[in-house]
This record gives structure tokens, sequence and C-alpha cells, in this order.
């Protein structure tokens, strides 16, 4: 008898006990927009690029899978305290102040991409392959005859993490952990699942370089960072497998104009926005490298002030950033 994988990033049905499982052991994180795990590096912005992390483990399915471990600190032991001459009689810290927080936005998740009802019939479905719908986690099995009678019961709303809970943007149900909120039921039923959708993802807008004969994969944002000289903003874009013979950087006064295909198979990946800058920058002085793993520009500045954000949407988060040189002792 089948059974299902409870382990993080696995989730497969398995009738043999001693199947190689791929799984994460360690907690989700999320922090500051980034999602990942804690048991391995990547960090990404989106869900959905959340949920293609690869698992970082292998070892056996589990039917019974246990919470991570809470590590505790323990207390100092007082006989070692004095044995190392620190005396455990201190006067209590003062209490510290309230810091004053402003209550902020938090904006409405956006709606998930437009995505093919149905599976293309000419498209070869992968034996294994699972329902990219949310929450549905039914995998497609080779050789099982005609697919009607099919139900999928998915969400199709985004996904909502505020203040600790968890949840979809589709339905009302919250959550505290999230191997409970990877285990709310879908509030929508679909006749048939989707497994490869049309085969690929339509871009919006045209006159853009082909990244490539099939689909691509539109990607919404990217995470980057910066830093500053007194002449110049070099900011970083993080992308691998930029296609350095089909990428396209434009500078203008207060825009960065960004056409980043990459050459991921099967389906390459493509980043295209019109990046709206803090300061004015000197078009012609500008330049940029495309490397392994990202994209870095350097932004001449016109003016030569700070920038406090990269963007001029960015919020401004009151920090002052100095620049300058560091006089000699």
């Amino acid at each position: 008898m089948a059974q299902k994988c409870v382990h993080q990033g696995c989730g497969k049905e398995y009738t043999d006990p001693e199947e190689v499982c791929r799984y994460h052991p360690g907690p989700p994180i999320f922090h500051e927009g980034q999602k990942g795990w804690k048991c391995c590096k990547p960090r990404v912005l989106t869900f959905e690029e959340f949920m293609t992390i690869p698992p970082c483990t292998e070892g056996k399915h589990s039917t019974t899978d246990l919470p991570p471990k809470i590590e505790k600190k323990e207390a100092a032991d007082p006989a070692l305290l004095a044995a190392a001459g620190t005396s455990t009689n201190l006067p209590p810290a003062p209490p510290r102040a309230p810091v004053a927080t402003a209550p902020q936005h938090v904006p409405t998740p956006p709606p998930p991409a437009p995505e093919s009802d149905d599976d293309d019939d000419s498209v070869e479905i992968p034996d294994g392959r699972m329902c990219r719908r949310k929450a549905c986690g039914v995998s497609y099995k080779k050789g099982a005859g005609k697919r009607e009678g099919e139900k999928c019961v998915h969400h199709p709303g985004a996904p909502i993490f505020h203040e600790g809970s968890k949840g979809y943007s589709c339905c009302k149900r919250r959550v505290l952990e999230f191997d409970q909120f990877m285990k709310i039921e879908g509030c929508t039923t679909k006749e048939r699942h989707l497994f490869v959708g049309s085969g690929k993802k339509d871009g919006a807008g045209g006159g853009s370089a082909d990244a490539g004969g099939g689909g691509e994969e539109l990607l919404e944002t990217v995470r980057h960072d910066f830093y500053q000289t007194p002449s110049a903003v070099i900011a970083s874009f993080f992308l691998k497998k930029i296609n350095k013979d089909a990428a396209k950087v434009e500078f203008q006064e207060q825009t960065l104009v960004l056409d980043l295909p990459t050459t991921d198979a099967p389906v390459p990946k493509r980043y295209k926005a019109s990046v709206p800058l803090y300061g004015l920058v000197d078009p012609a002085k500008s330049t940029f490298k495309i490397l392994g793993t990202k994209l870095e520009v350097s932004l001449a500045k016109a003016d030569g002030n700070s920038w406090p954000v990269l963007r001029s949407d960015d919020r401004l988060t009151g920090e002052i950033l100095q620049i300058g040189r560091a006089g000699r002792a």
C-alpha cells in the first residue's frame, strides 16, 4: 500500500521503504522578504521559487516526521562563574526605554501569475511530475490511462505570511506553523490537474531578445543589494546563468533598464525591469559586467550625493549612509 512521505521538500507517495528520500531536515526561514531553509543556503524572494529549492539531504521516507529540535541556551552555572572570577551579584540592568515604531503598511500580495487552465495534450508529461497548483500535491503516473475523473483540489490565491500567521489569499484559514500551512486543504476544485500547462509561460510585450526555441519563465523580481563610493553606486542583481550574448543593460539618467535572459535548461528564465533610481547618473560613464551568479552595474553619480536607497520607490529607513575617504592617523 502506498504511503505519503511527510518529510519537508519530499511529499512523495512510496511503496518501497528503502527508496531514497530527498528532503530538507531544517525548518523554513522567512525573513525580510527572503525565503529559504535553515539547513541550506539558497534564499529566494517568491514562494514559487522557495518551493523549487532542491532538497539538500538524502535519507529514508517517513510517515511520522519529527519537528526539528529547538536549541535551548542553558543558564550559566554560578559555581563556574565564581571560579572564573565573575560576580553573580551584579546590580540589575536599568530598564530600556521602549522604542516608538510607526505602524508599517503591509502590501497586498500580488495575484498569481496567469497560467493555462489545462495541460496541452501535445506536451509530454514526465513521470512523477507534481501538479503545479498550490497545495494539490498529486504526482503524475505514466501509463495510468485516461485522465478523466481527476479532481484537483488546490489554492488559486497567493500565500500570505504576516506577523507569524500563514495562509492563502483565496480563503480565510490561518495557521502558525509552516507544516500546518503545508497541510491546509485547497479551497477550489478543478476537473483536471495541471502538470505541464502549455509548456511555456508567455511573456508580456514584444521586441525582447529570444532566450531560446521554447518558452521561458518570466521573473517578477530578483534579489539585489548595493554599496557606494563618493562617485558611484555599485549594485548587484542576483541571477544565475545570465546569457551574456542576449542580455541588455541600458543606462538612462534616472532609470536602469534590464533584460536578462538565462541559459537554464530546459526552460530558460528572463528578468525584465525598468529600475527607477534614487539619484541621477551619468549614462556615458556607467558600466556593467555579468558574473556567474549576478549582474553588477556601476552607476556613475551625476551629482556626487549619497543614496540612502537604490530605487526611488524603496521605503526610506532613516539610516544615514556616509561616504568618503577615511582620514590618515
